[in-house]
């Protein structure tokens, strides 16, 4: 049941499935865009650039009209727009509006492929939608975004096993409440801001999906003591030194909102459940951004912290100031925001700001996995099952001490592959990598034993008869090989190179 009203002069979703009929039967969808716009036009408009799009929508079609009219929010012809939509029921419902001899739209209508080919649609304020017609400047503190990168980079890494309850916290226009929708039972969407709220309810009904429970409030308060088997959050991260914007300032000092969300998220945590975010932190002079991280990560909770990005004090202002469009504004203006964002970082003595992805899971034990690290390199999205397989992998690692390894037996994962560095004509390479191909794009470097013991492993040995044949290959003592080899086994175990398996025949 949703706990807030609809919002005033936005769309009602009462006619939404015949809205969603006659999109799809026009091809408004993301593969027809590409087929109508082609490559060039469509990726322009993920920089919000439109006009090779408006110079390929150029004919009288059915889908050049709905381009023209949600994507591009141009003026378009009554005639041409009740050619292609069940006009009268969306002007009484609110997603039109006639002017004259023409048609707006009131609300951005983003086609979005789901993960396994639906046809779905974000729907957001005008001009909001990334490929949208103007940006963000301008709309309002209250603006509700369509899709970005931060949205869809945390659908990616999202864990989407069967759930019997998710919570969308922030849910702006909805699109990772529409992703949990397909795998969990029961998914509840918050938001502070009751536009988002309806927005999101407008993205679930138009692109077929179920309603969700709608909450209104900040952060964890409308909820109350409920728990989640999932949580995912994109939420207003940005550090600034003042909340002007609902959809990205969240009210609180420096990256305090980021660490209230991770500290309060352990409570509302089944067993077994993960809470996954985005978020901006410090790097406070004087203190590792590592430990300051450690710390955020509640009781019970095992965490994968990885930062995808740091920008300097000055870069990460200047970001955020283009975001808001003060840079188009008056210059004495935009200068007096700059040095009071600047002041902001210098009483903090914050030097920079990461960028990165939060992962917990309600693991209950006394010794949690808690992994912060950097990886700025390019990584294959969806990674939901890469995020699921390593705590597993942290799951194995803490219940076998060194023995038990290497007693276990371990098969080489799909996609590593083998790589020799060294002088042309040498004998022997300088060193040996092996690298992953798939999920993280992982690469570590082997010595001779490391690469010999992945090269073998297919199940049939264990770890330490796998050894003591290289021991005797090598000529080394094999009880001295033993000792020193089971930290490099964990490395390789726990960034996913090799795999337990059961033993083989």
């Amino acid at each position: 049941m949703s706990t807030t009203s609809p919002a005033p002069g936005l769309p009602s979703p009462d006619h939404s499935p015949r809205l969603r009929e006659a999109l799809i039967a026009a091809a408004f969808t993301a593969d027809g865009l590409l087929d109508l716009l082609g490559a060039p036009a469509y990726a322009a408009l993920a920089r919000s650039e439109t006009v090779p799009a408006l110079r390929a929508t150029r004919a009288d079609g059915v889908l050049d009209t709905l381009v023209r009219l949600f994507l591009l929010q141009r003026p378009v012809a009554y005639e041409r727009v009740r050619a292609a939509l069940p006009l009268e029921e969306c002007l009484a419902d609110g997603w039109v509006v006639r002017e004259g001899d023409d048609v707006r739209a009131t609300v951005d209508v983003r086609p979005y492929g789901g993960p396994e080919g639906q046809d779905w649609f974000i729907v957001s304020d005008l001009g909001c939608a990334v490929g949208g017609a103007g940006g963000a400047s301008g709309q309002g503190e209250e603006v509700v975004l369509g899709v970005g990168g931060a949205s869809t980079t945390l659908a990616g890494i999202t864990v989407r096993t069967p759930v019997a309850s998710a919570l969308d916290l922030g849910t702006g226009s909805g699109l990772q409440a529409l992703h949990s929708s397909q795998h969990a039972i029961r998914v509840t969407a918050t938001d502070l801001n009751p536009r988002a709220l309806h927005f999101t309810r407008l993205t679930l009904a138009l692109s077929g999906a179920p309603e969700a429970d709608l909450r209104e409030g900040s952060l964890f308060e409308p909820v109350g003591k409920d728990t989640y088997d999932l949580i995912v959050s994109n939420p207003p991260f940005v550090i600034s030194p003042g909340a002007r914007l609902t959809y990205r300032d969240g009210g609180m000092g420096g990256d305090d909102l980021c660490r209230s969300l991770v500290q309060q998220a352990g409570d509302r945590l089944n067993d077994g459940g993960y809470a996954q975010f985005l978020a901006n932190w410090q790097h406070v002079e004087g203190e590792e951004w590592q430990e300051r991280l450690r710390s955020w990560v509640p009781r019970g909770c095992d965490a994968w912290i990885v930062q995808r990005e740091v920008q300097d004090v000055t870069q990460y202002a200047e970001l955020w100031l283009r975001d808001s469009g003060d840079h188009r504004g008056d210059p004495a203006q935009y200068a007096a925001r700059y040095d009071a964002w600047l002041d902001e970082f210098e009483s903090r003595k914050t030097k920079a700001v990461g960028f990165g992805w939060i992962t917990l899971r309600k693991s209950g034990s006394e010794r949690p996995s808690i992994v912060v690290e950097e990886w700025p390199h390019p990584v294959e999205q969806p990674l939901g099952e890469s995020v699921r397989a390593h705590f597993a992998r942290q799951d194995y690692l803490r219940a076998h001490d060194d023995a038990a390894l290497l007693a276990g037996h371990f098969t080489l994962a799909a996609e590593v592959v083998q790589e020799q560095v060294g002088l042309p004509g040498a004998e022997d390479p300088e060193h040996v990598v092996l690298r992953q191909n798939r999920g993280m794009r992982r690469a570590t470097k082997v010595d001779t034993v490391g690469a010999g013991f992945a090269g073998v492993c297919d199940g049939s040995l264990s770890a330490g008869r796998i050894l003591d044949a290289i021991a005797q290959l090598l000529d080394e003592d094999p009880v001295m090989l033993r000792d020193r080899t089971p930290q490099a086994l964990r490395l390789l175990v726990g960034e996913g190179f090799l795999e337990p398996a059961a033993p083989v025949g």
